[in-house]
């Protein structure tokens, strides 16, 4: 079937250029993320349907949990882990690590650039749809700035995914792995939901925090693979062996800089 592909196509499919078709996948990838949330950002600013299923959403949601104070306090807490306060004592901590296991430099890069960049993308956006936050009957907790996208949801979504494909080599079995992605999926969905539950986000705030800041990630982590492409290191599966498996050993807990 490639025969009948024109030849610039027909080179990224090629067996034999696979970083080609890597790039190409990314791009397509990318897109398809970027297609929904431009859909999703029309909705908001157009006040489509979308958005008043929102309101609607987010006034039962708060009329359920305002009743019960353990369940306030259970969120609250959730919420706590997408601060941005908490992501600077994380995303810190771990390039401390980093840097003394190896330095490993191009990983703290990675860190850095994909979590401060992700809130960046989020504030631009923020400002440029100017969304209010939800009014609700009963109201729990006070949220600042604007409302879409969210970026808890967006935040979560990037650092703790960038956190994850840095440190998933430590787990040398598949099944630890997908432990790992599992629980940092929950994380993340746990967070996005007590958005919602606290009344300080619509659904279609959510959803959009973790459309871009799933776009954001994979941007992030196709220009770490064209990085080690082009210092001749292999291709990688970041989903089963994280963004540098190279990394496992010097990684772990009991390795140190002077071992």
């Amino acid at each position: 079937m490639r025969m009948w592909l024109p030849d610039a196509v027909r080179a990224r499919f090629d067996p034999g250029g696979r970083y080609g078709l890597r790039v190409t996948l990314v791009a397509i990838a990318i897109v398809l993320v970027a297609v929904p949330f431009s859909s999703l950002t029309f909705q908001v600013l157009a006040d489509g349907p979308i958005t008043r299923v929102d309101g609607d959403i987010a006034n039962r949601l708060n009329d359920w949990v305002h009743r019960s104070e353990l369940a306030v306090t259970v969120l609250e807490a959730i919420s706590w882990l997408g601060r941005p306060v908490w992501f600077y004592v994380l995303i810190g901590g771990a390039c401390v690590y980093l840097w003394r296991h190896g330095p490993r430099k191009r990983l703290i890069i990675f860190l850095v650039v994909t979590s401060l960049g992700g809130g960046l993308v989020d504030t631009a956006v923020k400002i440029a749809v100017d969304r209010p936050r939800p009014v609700v009957d009963h109201p729990i907790a006070t949220a600042f700035g604007k409302s879409f996208p969210s970026g808890h949801a967006m935040s979560s979504l990037v650092c703790y995914g960038a956190l994850m494909l840095v440190f998933l080599p430590v787990f040398r079995s598949r099944t630890a792995r997908h432990v790992v992605v599992a629980l940092t999926a929950l994380i993340v969905l746990a967070i996005g939901c007590s958005r919602l539950m606290l009344g300080v986000h619509f659904v279609s705030d959510v959803v959009g925090g973790y459309v871009l800041g799933a776009a954001w990630l994979v941007g992030a982590v196709a220009a770490f693979e064209i990085w080690r492409v082009e210092t001749g290191r292999r291709p990688t599966a970041p989903l089963e062996e994280g963004v540098e498996p190279e990394a496992a050993a010097a990684l772990a807990p009991h390795h140190s800089s002077s071992s």
